[in-house]
């Protein structure tokens, strides 16, 4: 899967950016716009981090970690 900042992601970003200007939508936030509507589609969604190196420091993901089980469940 392409993920944000790789050439394929890019050059659909790109493309979508042109679409938008063609269709009206200012220069400042046609690529704001092409950026959302990659994200909306599962198939350009970034995944995250695929190691352990980015998901960050040891101690800071522990930090999160336990932050994240003080929260409450929501349903």
């Amino acid at each position: 899967m392409p993920e944000p900042g790789s050439k394929k992601y890019d050059i659909h970003r790109a493309h979508g950016r042109k679409a938008a200007e063609d269709q009206g939508v200012p220069d400042r936030h046609a690529n704001a716009e092409a950026k959302k509507s990659l994200e909306e589609d599962p198939k350009w969604r970034p995944s995250g981090p695929r190691t352990e190196r980015g998901r960050g420091p040891l101690s800071e993901r522990a930090e999160r970690e336990a932050f994240r089980d003080l929260r409450p469940e929501t349903d």
